[in-house]
C-alpha cells in the first residue's frame, strides 16, 4: 500500500545511491549517508511502504543475450474504444521483446521499444505478431543505430 511520505536529504541520498547500486548493504548506505544501520533500513522500507523505492533488478546487457536490435515502434489503432485498448495492452504484457510501452498523445498512438536479436527477427514480429493484432491499424519502425544515453536512475 502507497502512503503518503515527504523526502528530506538523507532519503534523497538514499535513493539516488540506490539506483546507482541496489546492491548496497544497509551497513554501507548507512556509512554513505551518515546514518545508522538501523536508521537506514527503516527509512529504506518507509521508502518501499510509500512506493518510492520499487523492486529490486538487475540490468541485462542485450548484446550478451543476443538482443542488440533495439527498435522504437510507432503503433496506429483501429479504434480508440476501451475494449481494443485494453486488449492491445494485455497483449504487449505478454509479449517479451516490447520491454517499454508508453501511451502517446499525438499521430501515434502508443510507443514500443522492442529488443530483438536481429533485423529477420524485428521483421517476423512486427509483420506477423503486431500488424496481425486485430487492434492494430499501422506502425512505423525506427533503428535504433547507437545508445547515446541509457539510465534507469531519476533525478531526486
Amino acid at each position: 500500500m502507497k502512503q503518503d511520505r515527504t523526502m528530506d536529504a538523507v532519503d534523497r541520498r538514499i535513493v539516488r545511491l540506490l539506483q546507482e547500486d541496489a546492491t548496497l548493504s544497509h551497513a554501507q548506505l548507512a556509512e554513505e549517508v551518515g546514518a545508522s544501520p538501523a536508521s537506514c533500513w527503516r527509512r529504506v522500507k518507509a521508502l518501499e511502504a510509500a512506493g518510492i523505492l520499487g523492486r529490486t533488478v538487475r540490468l541485462v546487457d542485450p548484446e550478451a543475450v543476443g538482443r542488440g536490435v533495439n527498435v522504437m515502434c510507432n503503433i496506429r489503432m483501429r479504434s480508440h474504444a476501451a475494449e481494443a485498448r485494453q486488449s492491445f495492452e494485455e497483449f504487449v504484457q505478454g509479449r517479451p521483446e516490447v520491454v517499454e510501452c508508453f501511451s502517446m498523445s499525438g499521430e501515434w498512438d502508443y510507443l514500443l521499444r522492442v529488443v530483438v536479436a536481429d533485423v529477420v527477427d524485428y521483421n517476423q514480429f512486427l509483420m506477423q505478431t503486431m500488424l496481425g493484432h486485430p487492434s492494430v491499424a499501422g506502425g512505423s519502425s525506427h533503428f535504433v543505430l547507437a545508445t547515446t544515453k541509457y539510465t534507469t536512475a531519476l533525478p531526486v
